[in-house]
């Protein structure tokens, strides 16, 4: 009897023990772990509920410093959508200024039911220095239940439910008041035109047309971001299989305008990621397709003739390794580009796309460009030798073929 007394008092001894070391592992682990609980916040009244929800927040703010692709934690079906978000918060903790990669910590400030399986949260990235509180950014997400835990989306759709959209194409766009179709359906023809070039099928854009940056960043969940103060207009994308999402925050609500430039990178970036291909020659294929800045190639042509190549003293080789620029509408463009473009559309005239394409992917620009004039020398027989002198004859044909 004593002896099973005995027994009793050390089981519950030893099951006092365990608990309180499992408390204080919890409330380690509280304290070292990324995310920081707001004293005032209201959780969940389910600890469960809440345990699981502040568990899955920091596995999704931890793997949004690695690759979208890489997160787990991200709501499958709005997946494209928080991608845009996550480039946003991707590196937020890192400051420069104080040589800290962790320096800003998120701190969750709300967590509000919008049904029973969903919560609308609001993070805030803080720094601490000399006991002064320094403001990073404050981002939005949506947690949706799943199983035992949560996955994370950006507010987007949510916060677009009562837009109009059209479908014009393969392309969508969404907007509040109108929509300028004309516009909408050129982008079309001329995406489709790319498309056809690049040999790229079945590919979507999806537009959302904001009025500008403000609007932009509240729409994806961002209501601070110290990176945009007295930034009035932006464009934002995401790419997903064969979709691209873009956010434009441009003075565009309507689909008034867009930029055919830009509009090469973004269908070539459908086939191939632009870090991937040559820049300059990239470039060049956007200038003589789209021109730049709403500006045709042949007004890009004539500044570039006017600013630079009247001057017959500049050697090519050189501007290629040394950048020179010439202003359009008091914007910088580099002079290598409108060499590049030209070279573009002497291979596309000689061997077709097909030729473009190989010199597309000749390799990353760098010091000396070899594998450059390597590739331009299979191509079109042109050496570094002699880059310079059939740069010029190049820049006279085109100025006779414009009647400059």
């Amino acid at each position: 009897m004593y002896t099973q007394s005995l027994k009793s008092i050390a089981m519950k001894y030893k099951l006092v023990l365990t608990f309180c070391f499992l408390i204080s592992m919890f409330f380690t682990r509280a304290q070292t772990g990324a995310l920081r609980i707001n004293a005032n916040i209201v959780l969940p009244k389910d600890t469960a509920v809440s345990k699981a929800l502040i568990a899955s927040l920091n596995d999704f703010l931890t793997a949004a410093r690695r690759p979208n692709e890489e997160n787990l934690f991200i709501w499958d079906a709005e997946r494209i959508e928080t991608y845009i978000l996550l480039d946003e918060i991707n590196g937020i903790e890192k400051s420069g200024r104080y040589k800290d990669d962790l320096f800003y910590k998120p701190y969750l400030m709300n967590a509000a039911p919008l049904k029973d399986s969903e919560y609308f949260l609001q993070i805030s990235y803080i720094g601490m220095h000399d006991d002064i509180p320094l403001l990073r950014a404050c981002f939005e997400l949506v947690a949706h239940r799943h199983n035992s835990s949560f996955l994370f989306s950006s507010p987007l759709i949510r916060n677009t439910k009562g837009w109009k959209k059209e479908e014009i194409g393969r392309n969508v766009f969404h907007y509040q008041a109108s929509l300028n179709k004309a516009s909408a359906k050129r982008y079309t023809r001329l995406a489709a035109s790319f498309d056809s070039k690049l040999n790229s099928k079945n590919k979507v854009s999806e537009f959302y047309c904001c009025e500008n940056i403000i609007e932009l960043q509240k729409l994806i969940g961002i209501s601070y971001k110290s990176d945009y103060n007295g930034k009035a207009e932006s464009m934002w994308a995401s790419k997903l299989g064969n979709k691209k999402l873009i956010v434009a925050g441009n003075n565009n609500a309507s689909f008034n305008e867009f930029d055919e430039h830009d509009l090469w990178h973004e269908r070539l970036g459908l086939v191939i990621p632009r870090s991937q291909v040559n820049n300059p020659v990239d470039e060049g294929c956007a200038y003589l397709y789209g021109g730049s800045w709403g500006l045709p190639w042949k007004d890009i042509f004539t500044a570039f003739y006017r600013q630079i190549a009247a001057d017959k003293q500049v050697n090519w080789c050189a501007v290629k390794e040394s950048p020179v620029f010439f202003k359009t509408k008091g914007i910088d463009n580099s002079a290598d580009y409108i060499i590049n473009a030209l070279l573009v559309q002497k291979i596309e005239r000689e061997k077709g796309f097909a030729g473009v394409w190989e010199l597309l992917n000749c390799g990353k620009a760098e010091q000396g460009n070899k594998n450059y004039y390597t590739a331009l020398e299979r191509l079109t027989g042109i050496t570094k030798a002699d880059y310079n002198a059939k740069g010029w004859e190049l820049i006279a044909a085109e100025k006779k073929k414009l009647k400059l």
